[in-house]
C-alpha cells in the first residue's frame, strides 16, 4: 500500500526535462488536469491562461537574486537583480495528460564589458525551491480530484 502512494509522487517530482521544466503525466481526464492546474497558478500573477491550447503564463516578477559573480575577479555586476516567470502547459493522449512546467530566470548584467551587449537579462538556472513548490500545490491538488501519476 505505501509504495502504490509513493509511487506517483515520486513519478510526478522525478522527471525533469533538459529544457528546464518538469514534465510528468496523470491518469486523468483533461478537464481535470487543466482545473487542477488553474487553481494552482491562482496565487500566481497569471497573464494568459487558455484551455483550447492548454497554456498558463505568468507574469515577469523581479526580485533580489541569489550572489553569482562572474570573471577573473569575481565581479558583482550591476547588483544581483532576477526575474521569473512561469508556464504550464496542459496536453491530453486519451486518457492520460501530460503537464509540463517551465520557470524562465533571467539575472539582469551577469557578463562584463563596457558594450551593450552587456547590460540586459542573461539566462539562469530555473529555482529549484519554486518548481518544487509549484509541483507540491499541484500533485496536491490532482490528489484532492483522484488523480494518480504513470
Amino acid at each position: 500500500m505505501r509504495v502504490t502512494l509513493f509511487l506517483p509522487f515520486l513519478v510526478l517530482t522525478a522527471c525533469v526535462s533538459l529544457s528546464g521544466g518538469q514534465d510528468y503525466a496523470v491518469v486523468c481526464p483533461y478537464d481535470t488536469v487543466w482545473e487542477a492546474a488553474s487553481e494552482t497558478m491562482q496565487g500566481y500573477s497569471v497573464t494568459s491562461e487558455n484551455k483550447n491550447n492548454g497554456t498558463i503564463e505568468t507574469a515577469w516578477v523581479e526580485m533580489e537574486g541569489t550572489r553569482r559573480p562572474y570573471g577573473l575577479f569575481a565581479r558583482e555586476g550591476f547588483g544581483n537583480r532576477e526575474r521569473a516567470r512561469l508556464t504550464v502547459a496542459v496536453k491530453k493522449d486519451n486518457d492520460v495528460s501530460s503537464v509540463n512546467i517551465l520557470e524562465t530566470r533571467q539575472r539582469w548584467h551577469a557578463k562584463g564589458g563596457a558594450t551593450q551587449q552587456a547590460t540586459r537579462w542573461w539566462p539562469v538556472d530555473p529555482s529549484e525551491e519554486v518548481m518544487e513548490e509549484i509541483t507540491a500545490k499541484l500533485t496536491d491538488r490532482l490528489k484532492e480530484k483522484g488523480c494518480g501519476g504513470t
